[in-house]
């Protein structure tokens, strides 16, 4: 038996693997990955390489966003898949 804390991320990540890629799908598991507040001060675009490129709107949010790379890199490949997301570039806006 699933433990309850665990069933909707794994409804959301059967849900997401299933559609097809679009701008929206990757700003939703942004948003899932890194929360409201960081995906307030970040733009992402994933391009046909694997390449998350997110642009934050400070450089105290890039600092953040950089220092949690591995993390977020975790959780976008359960929300997406293990080689969608291959690797994160951060940058100011």
């Amino acid at each position: 038996m699933l433990p309850a804390r665990d069933v909707a991320p794994r409804a959301i990540s059967q849900f997401l693997k299933r559609q097809p890629a679009s701008s929206g799908k990757v700003r939703f598991a942004w948003e899932s990955a890194v929360g409201q507040t960081v995906a307030r001060a970040t733009a992402v675009s994933l391009d046909d390489s694997g390449t998350l490129h997110v642009t934050a709107n400070t450089d105290e949010w890039r600092r953040e966003v950089v220092r949690s790379v591995p993390l977020i890199i975790r959780r976008m490949a359960s929300l997406l898949g293990s080689n969608t997301v291959k690797r994160i570039t951060v940058k100011r806006r």
